[in-house]
């Protein structure tokens, strides 16, 4: 019964005072907000990371020439010559743990079609590229083995592609187009994937035989990168160990010898993004906690004035019998009830913002249960921590003087 009625002396002096509590609480409710919002962002971000990569196979295994530049020593091995046709098929042969494999070249230059033309990228690559990319076609059909090994020009293109160089709605499946002066047959569009999670079109490309690309567009004997799949998703990380083993030997590495190369899994790039995506997160969480803490001392400074204008309340209420601790428990009650009032109004602000940003600045978000939780506790830990000393005061005021203080 005491404890319910110093909730309701502490409840009457907030309600009291609305408009000297409602700033108080401002900082809480930026903070809180700010906390849910940045939170819910980051892990938006990661899950659109993963779903993008994993839209791209989760299975999938670049296997890149030079060095891995995971390291701050290494270099990029984009201009590095060290993965060949034999290198391919030396994996294609040897590997037990993969699926599907291709070998990829690639080159930009323009797609014309009469008097329409748009820079585009073209892929050189076998039949297995769709099943590895987990890509369907919208219309015709893929080339074939025999078209690989007779180096047809024959083509894939996608929606972007299709857009630009046929606006008037003709059906592209059987047309002819040049790229980069070099004629090719249409015979499949692919289907829409729209913007990855990086912002590149995905829509955006051309699709031939690798034979036709390195020898009639890039006029170069070796690869850019092999793709491959894993048998499945568990097994992606021993198809990579089983891949390195295989180059290592392909190329004659000594044991002391670094990797010319590199092979990398999806999960492995999932990992990486997600990483930094947290690094991200945490930054953007510390610096809207600093509201809570600027709530905080908005709190402390605010009880401060109270024990001040209520001096002689505190000395009446000793002189009829209340005892420090009561005190104590009253101004500290009221100080946790106006951080967690403003924890309430701040997750009400925070997941409102949630929708405002997914709505109108289509910034992935997901809210997590344990970001209004935290929220939650931090707010009661804030009330108690700098509602306590002001409360402490309180309490250890002097009947007799509190009852003479003007």
């Amino acid at each position: 019964m005491r404890l319910l009625n110093l909730f309701k002396i502490a409840f009457k002096a907030i309600v009291l005072n609305k408009m000297r509590t409602l700033l108080t609480m401002l900082g809480i409710i930026i903070g809180v907000a700010s906390v849910i919002a940045m939170l819910a962002i980051g892990e938006g971000s990661k899950e659109s990371i993963r779903s993008t990569i994993s839209s791209m196979g989760s299975n999938m295994i670049t296997i890149r020439p030079g060095a891995d530049d995971r390291g701050p020593a290494r270099g990029s091995g984009g201009d590095v010559q060290t993965l060949t046709l034999k290198d391919y098929q030396e994996i294609k042969k040897q590997a037990t743990m993969l699926s599907y494999i291709t070998p990829v070249v690639n080159g930009g230059g323009q797609v014309i079609n009469g008097a329409n033309n748009w820079p585009s990228s073209i892929y050189g690559v076998n039949p297995d590229y769709l099943k590895i990319k987990v890509v369907d076609l919208q219309s015709g059909s893929m080339f074939t083995d025999d078209e690989v090994q007779s180096a047809s020009k024959v083509a894939l293109i996608g929606q972007t592609v299709v857009d630009n160089v046929f606006p008037d709605g003709q059906d592209p499946v059987g047309q002819m187009i040049r790229f980069n002066n070099i004629p090719f047959k249409v015979i499949g569009v692919l289907e829409e994937k729209g913007e990855n999670t990086f912002g590149q079109d995905q829509d955006d490309v051309v699709i031939a035989p690798y034979t036709t690309v390195q020898k009639r567009i890039l006029a170069i004997d070796y690869l850019n990168q092999v793709m491959a799949s894993a048998i499945s998703e568990d097994d992606a990380p021993a198809a990579v160990t089983q891949v390195t083993e295989i180059l290592r030997s392909q190329h004659k590495l000594l044991d002391n010898e670094e990797d010319d190369f590199s092979v990398r899994s999806m999960e492995e790039l999932i990992s990486t993004f997600s990483s930094t995506s947290e690094m991200l997160t945490l930054l953007l969480v510390a610096v809207a906690s600093i509201s809570l803490l600027i709530g905080g001392i908005g709190i402390m400074n605010i009880m401060y004035v109270s024990v001040k204008e209520r001096t002689k309340e505190i000395g009446l209420r000793m002189a009829v019998g209340a005892k420090g601790a009561d005190i104590l428990l009253q101004f500290l009650i009221e100080a946790v009830l106006i951080s967690i009032t403003g924890g309430v109004l701040g997750v009400i602000l925070g997941l409102g913002a949630t929708v405002f940003i997914e709505k109108f600045l289509n910034w992935p978000t997901s809210v997590a249960l344990y970001s209004i939780v935290i929220s939650f506790a931090v707010c009661a830990v804030t009330g108690i921590f700098f509602g306590w000393y002001p409360a402490r005061k309180a309490s250890s005021l002097d009947p007799i003087t509190a009852l003479r203080y003007e």
